[in-house]
């Protein structure tokens, strides 16, 4: 989640800019945290939300999963309400203010921006696919939309059970789109773009090609568009391989209010207790 945070953070001042490079500085004043970090945390909320609640050795799966989709609602739009400014869509934007949140079909790339608590929490595929479904569909129920979010928590699930990179592009080539591209070969012609379909392969294509975690951070904002989505996407699958240096973890949080970083370390806590345990739920 952290990756997420990050790559959000430095893409943050580059949004709709179209930056073609990867010599900048990661964090300057310009930088903040936008709707990709605040709506992250959301879910992640909503799962320790869920955990506590749910005993799933008593209760069926049924129950977890729509308890999970009742608790995606309302930490999203209790804790959404809270940054109304952080540049939230339109649609999204009314969804989080209305009285009766309701899907509205959307295969915009918010599906896989706020997606890797998921990645993360899942213990099996098919728990992937489900808790990916689930904490999606809320709001971008559209399939398309719903494939952008399962294709990077997928990617986050493969790193942290020992896939290789190669093995990791073979099942989203599969699965979910072609990669038939490199960075620098879609530089020039590259623009912004907000759906699912023209961003996630992008996204997760940077952190194929990388060689560090700054590196895939650097890859995801070279190509420009929605910069900010793009590096939050790929420095969410990043953090999982590569793990994030220290001093970048230390800088990024200083961009976070203390309710968001309570959030985090929250989720940190929560995620150490769950290796302990050895499961997620």
């Amino acid at each position: 989640m952290l990756g997420a945070i990050i790559g959000d953070i430095v893409g943050s001042r580059f949004e709709g800019s179209n930056h073609k490079g990867k010599d900048f500085e990661l964090f300057d004043e310009e930088c903040r945290a936008t709707d990709d970090s605040v709506m992250t945390l959301a879910i992640a909320k909503a799962i320790m939300e869920t955990e506590k609640i749910m005993n799933s050795e008593d209760d069926g799966m049924n129950d977890y999963y729509s308890l999970l989709e009742k608790m995606t609602v309302r930490c999203m739009q209790e804790i959404g309400r809270k940054y109304p400014y952080v540049g939230y869509g339109w649609w999204f934007s009314y969804w989080i203010f209305s009285d009766d949140p309701k899907p509205y079909n959307s295969f915009g790339n918010g599906a896989a921006m706020r997606i890797s608590p998921v990645g993360h929490i899942a213990i099996t595929e098919s728990d992937v696919i489900k808790l990916s479904e689930v904490v999606t569909a809320v709001t971008h129920n559209h399939k398309e939309g719903i494939k952008g979010a399962e294709a990077v928590a997928m990617a986050i699930y493969m790193v942290r059970h020992g896939y290789t990179k190669e093995e990791i592009r073979q099942r989203i080539e599969r699965d979910y789109y072609p990669l038939d591209f490199t960075i620098e070969g879609i530089k020039d012609t590259y623009l912004f773009d907000a759906s699912c379909q023209n961003t996630v392969p992008q996204a997760i294509v940077a952190f194929l090609e990388s060689v560090s975690f700054e590196d895939a951070i650097r890859n995801a904002v070279s190509i420009g568009g929605d910069s900010d989505t793009i590096a939050a996407i790929t420095g969410s699958i990043a953090e999982a391989y590569y793990t994030v240096p220290e001093d970048l973890k230390e800088k990024a949080l200083t961009y976070l209010d203390d309710e968001l970083y309570s959030i985090y370390d929250e989720w940190v806590r929560f995620m150490d207790e769950k290796k302990e345990e050895g499961k997620c739920r």
